[in-house]
């Protein structure tokens, strides 16, 4: 089994925990092109914490720039239909965390969500997308500000002719850890990734980090079998109610995605 960063929770144990600042660092300043005088993580990764976490739900990584930045990093492998509203509703609720500190609007924390997908989301061609709110009249105008999205799809990236001496997608390159020729050019071209490298290897080599991404594996495949088994029991009993209308059966494989033995042994 090849162990990664494009799981979440070698991502997380990696960017969050302390010691690692400097790679957490590096690749957000190439990624937003701003300069990073302050980085404090959040919620400082723990063997014991991510056991707790592991089961389910969102493993991101939460981060604080320059007193005033909030940043939240998400690694996804699996596709789902949903995500664009997950990550809306995410960012409402880190947006209300704010206001809940007792800041007024006007000056509420510029709230930054990065998305690293491992499968093709947006239907644009670049693999690095960034958002901005704008009039629909005057697309140069940008109304809102706060917040502001990033999505990295890793599947565009891998396709695309990339400049190699950009640092950003130096670190892409190794967090993908898809074409070994690429990782080994961005490792030589930049000693910070030679030393991710070594903790990286480290990281990987850990019992209980294996262990957990092994559970982690497990639970996202059961939930997986669950929401088929779910769907199916769905299509099921709407075919039986279109049955009883009689409604064909073409439409109704059509309307379910039942094969037609499916849907005739429903009319038994």
């Amino acid at each position: 089994m090849k162990y990664n960063l494009k799981s979440d929770i070698i991502f997380k144990a990696f960017f969050g925990r302390k010691g690692n600042e400097t790679f957490l660092k590096e690749f957000l300043v190439a990624l937003l092109k701003i300069e990073i005088k302050k980085i404090v993580i959040k919620d400082e990764v723990s063997i014991e914490k991510l056991f707790k976490e592991e089961k389910g739900g969102r493993l991101d990584l939460l981060v604080q720039l320059n007193d005033g930045i909030s940043i939240d990093i998400e690694m996804q492998i699996q596709k789902q239909i949903d995500y664009l509203e997950r990550t809306s509703l995410y960012a409402s609720k880190m947006m209300a965390r704010e206001q809940g500190n007792g800041l007024k609007y006007g000056k509420l924390n510029q709230i930054i969500l990065i998305n690293i997908l491992d499968f093709e989301l947006l239907e644009v061609e670049d693999y690095l997308s960034e958002t901005a709110i704008v009039l629909k009249k005057h697309r140069e105008y940008e109304i809102i500000k706060n917040p502001k999205w990033y999505f990295i799809e890793l599947p565009k990236f891998r396709k695309a002719n990339v400049d190699m001496e950009d640092k950003l997608n130096q670190w892409l390159v190794f967090i993908d850890d898809y074409d070994r020729g690429k990782i080994r050019m961005a490792e030589n071209k930049n000693k910070t990734l030679k030393e991710a490298r070594n903790v990286m290897n480290y990281l990987t080599g850990d019992e209980e980090i294996r262990r957990l991404v092994e559970l982690r594996e497990r639970w996202a495949f059961d939930r997986n079998m669950d929401v088929k088994c779910e769907r199916y029991q769905k299509a099921r009993e709407i075919a039986q109610k279109l049955l009883k209308k009689g409604v064909s059966i073409e439409i109704i494989m059509e309307s379910t995605g039942l094969t037609k033995e499916e849907i005739e042994e429903l009319a038994i």
